[in-house]
């Protein structure tokens, strides 16, 4: 018989379809990873709410603003909100329809992410608030009053326009953050450790505390970061230390690789951190966080430095703050030309600096001051004015 002949059934064919088949299988399974990593990132990406009215506003403004002067370096302005509206807000006072800013923090990012700089701003400042616009459209007249007084007359960019007043340091990003966000993402993060010198038993902010290493969860980390009546001396600045001493661990336990390299731990983390957060639209989507820290992560710990602005008490009002200059322009200037700060403890004693070796400064190893080469004869460069403050990498408990 002739004609063409069809091949047998056998090991070859069965193969054939399990490869394909196979194939089939495998594809779908990347294309089901794919859709729900575009799941997972869509739900971070909408969990941001950008600030787009203050980014009006402040564009009503861009004249007047200072100028960055180091292209690569940021300065972001961190606000937490003591508003009362909301449902996980509303047991920490009534709403009033009006909110505060609680605490402000102005983060400086060194070009090269080779340092980065915290800088609380006391609440009780005594400062030239602007004109700012209201919620209901209305303007109101400008004003010396106590700092947060802007974040409740006109919001975030009210707040962004008097720091940049005060300063003259150009504010590149603001993120806003609420009592419960705060909340979640310490919770998120399994509680974040803290060291205690001594116990702490403070009816009014219900937090009950022993001496010694403490991992604290969200409602005790809020507790411990706005208590201020009952705890150290009472004082805003004493509150503000407890504060950054928290934010140091905070970054301790964010850089850990139990966090960055678990995608199971971090999710969760993410999610906490970015559904708390409202934002300057450049920083209102993952993507634009990420093009912000991705470098941060990388940053020392001791070179991650926190400190609070000169001040003394308010010549007219002890309750009250106001700068202490010159030493507050000193910072401002540091900060506005990208130049190293250091940090001292309340004894004098070095905490660590922005500086190293490849930074370059006019006070740095470089071989130049002013942009004239200094011989080995010359007299040192006196060294560059310290601030009282700690870094990420001290541990109270040592």
């Amino acid at each position: 018989m002739t004609g063409t002949s069809r091949p047998r059934p056998g090991r070859s064919g069965f193969v054939g379809r399990w490869v394909r088949r196979g194939a089939v299988g495998v594809g779908l399974v990347v294309v089901a990873a794919a859709g729900a990593g575009w799941a997972v990132y869509a739900k971070l990406d909408s969990n941001i709410t950008a600030d787009e009215a203050a980014a009006a506003e402040l564009e009503r403004y861009e004249k007047e603003r200072p100028t960055s002067l180091v292209g690569d370096a940021r300065n972001i302005l961190l606000i937490g909100s003591d508003t009362r509206a909301g449902s996980g807000n509303r047991r920490y006072g009534r709403d009033s329809g009006t909110e505060r800013s609680d605490t402000t923090i102005l983060l400086h990012l060194s070009a090269g992410r080779r340092s980065a700089t915290a800088v609380s701003i006391p609440r009780d400042l005594m400062v030239n608030v602007p004109g700012c616009r209201r919620s209901d459209g209305s303007r109101s007249d400008p004003m010396f009053a106590m700092f947060n007084y802007a974040f409740q007359v006109g919001g975030s960019a009210c707040t962004v326009r008097t720091v940049e007043r005060l300063t003259d340091v150009r504010v590149d990003h603001h993120m806003v953050v609420d009592f419960q966000g705060f909340k979640e993402m310490v919770d998120a993060l399994d509680g974040v450790e803290i060291c205690l010198t001594e116990p702490i038993d403070d009816k009014a902010a219900k937090l009950r505390l022993p001496a010694g290493k403490v991992t604290l969860n969200g409602e005790q980390a809020l507790g411990y970061v706005r208590a201020r009546k009952s705890l150290g001396d009472g004082s805003d600045t004493d509150r503000m230390e407890r504060q950054q001493r928290f934010l140091a661990a905070l970054v301790n336990k964010v850089q850990s690789n139990d966090v960055l390299l678990n995608p199971v731990r971090l999710y969760p983390v993410l999610d906490a951190a970015t559904s708390s957060l409202t934002t300057d639209p450049a920083l209102a989507s993952l993507r634009g966080l990420y093009e912000l820290v991705r470098g941060v992560r990388d940053i020392p710990t001791e070179r991650v430095q926190f400190l609070t602005v000169p001040r003394e008490s308010y010549i007219h009002n002890a309750n009250r703050d106001q700068l202490m200059e010159p030493a507050a322009e000193r910072l401002f200037q540091r900060l506005r030309t990208d130049t190293p700060v250091e940090v001292v403890d309340s004894s004098g004693m070095r905490r660590g600096s922005s500086r190293d070796s490849s930074y370059k400064s006019s006070h740095d190893g470089d071989g130049k001051s002013g942009g004239k080469r200094i011989d080995d004869s010359t007299e040192p460069t006196p060294p560059p004015p310290t601030f009282r403050g700690n870094t990420a990498a001290e541990n109270a408990c040592g």
